[in-house]
């Protein structure tokens, strides 16, 4: 038989998914498990959304409808990205996808040829360096250190750009570490796309969930509109992830590209739905920062329990809604804490290094969960973690 596409070897899947798996398996056998590993709100969507979505479909809105999107919705989306960050795009800038995952799969193949080399932040997510070598590009990871507070370098990113490169993604705030890129960051990398000349996949479907400041896209800065793809959508936001609804706001070149990757894989994205996303974005009775507030009244306490617990190391997210913990101290492996606090605990996270090699001293917890969950899951963690104490002392 003859073997499958050479790309299917040198994609990877997500971490997250493989331990949601094991996780379902425990309960399935009765346990009690935590989850603390998929990024989904303890959420739904408000009321009125799913009023939307059931008048759109009593009204017949269930057939084809235009390829990148229905125009009512793409207007929407072009007020609501000037008013939540100030990015000034219009209607015809905005391309509707199912999912902000194959809204960033359509761009990607829109952007990168064979051998091109793409700039990526590691850790990060996985579908960023899985995508580009997919694609038959080159995957090439700028670091966030903790040493850099989990900032992106931009002397290092301009150390890594060649004459190959021809995309650099952004993720602020990003997933695993909770990082939101300070302004001169952001300034320093806006100024080295327009150096070199770089498309800027500004990654932003957690842009509205930052805490104690205000967001700015990468879009804002000079030179940059021409040449940025934002992609987004109502997942994070409007706890809507199993609605599937993504969009990328793109300078006209690729909107046409997108519109061509549309026509030939997905057709269009189902009709009333993206009715119900139009209430979703004008939030009438603020859902979106009600949500908003109650993980910041998480994040804080979660870190500091966290941090108290022997061999874990954790400062809280500037963003989204994960604790990125150093578990270095622990002196076992990441896998084998994240091992013994699924199996002997019945607490779901993720090793670092499904976000990359640079995460394998950490674990991705998501604090997505009622206060009260997260504080049982660290009280079962806390129980167990005498299995790593020791090594700890023996060392």
């Amino acid at each position: 038989m003859r073997p499958l596409a050479s790309r299917i070897s040198v994609m990877s899947g997500e971490g997250a998914l493989s331990v949601f798996a094991r996780a379902k398996e425990l309960e399935r056998s009765g346990r009690s498990i935590i989850h603390l590993e998929l990024g989904e709100p303890d959420f739904h969507p408000a009321t009125t959304v799913n009023d939307a979505a059931k008048r759109a479909l009593d009204e017949g809105k269930d057939r084809y409808c235009p390829i990148a999107g229905v125009p009512a919705l793409r207007e929407e989306i072009a007020r609501y990205l000037g008013e939540t960050r100030g990015v000034k795009v219009s209607a015809s800038n905005i391309v509707i996808a199912p999912g902000c995952k194959i809204g960033l799969f359509m761009a990607m193949m829109a952007l990168i040829n064979p051998g091109d080399e793409v700039l990526y932040p590691e850790p990060g997510f996985p579908a960023y360096r899985s995508i580009t070598q997919g694609l038959g590009g080159v995957a090439v990871p700028f670091m966030l250190a903790e040493r850099n507070q989990l900032q992106p370098d931009p002397d290092e990113i301009a150390a890594k750009i060649t004459s190959r490169t021809t995309v650099m993604i952004t993720n602020s705030p990003g997933n695993p570490t909770g990082t939101v890129y300070t302004n001169e960051v952001q300034r320093r990398v806006a100024e080295l796309a327009v150096r070199h000349d770089l498309f800027v996949l500004s990654d932003e479907i957690y842009a509205r969930i930052i805490y104690g400041q205000n967001y700015v896209s990468m879009m804002n800065y000079p030179g940059m509109e021409e040449r940025t793809v934002v992609i987004d959508g109502f997942s994070k936001s409007f706890a809507m992830t199993g609605w599937r609804l993504g969009y990328s706001a793109a300078p006209a070149s690729v909107v046409s590209a997108l519109e061509m990757l549309a026509v030939n894989s997905y057709t269009c994205v189902n009709e009333f739905i993206q009715y119900a996303a139009i209430e979703a974005l004008r939030d009438r009775n603020g859902n979106t920062p009600r949500m908003v507030a109650e993980f910041e009244k998480r994040r804080q306490p979660f870190a500091r329990e966290l941090s108290s617990i022997s061999g874990f190391r954790c400062t809280p997210p500037q963003g989204a809604f994960y604790a990125w913990v150093n578990i270095a101290d622990t002196g076992i492996a990441a896998e084998e804490v994240c091992r013994i606090m699924l199996e002997e605990a019945g607490v779901a996270a993720i090793p670092g290094a499904a976000f990359g090699d640079s995460g394998k001293d950490f674990v991705r917890f998501s604090f997505a969960s009622s206060t009260a969950t997260l504080h049982e899951a660290v009280e079962r963690i806390r129980r167990v973690s005498p299995a790593w104490e020791r090594t700890a002392v023996a060392r």
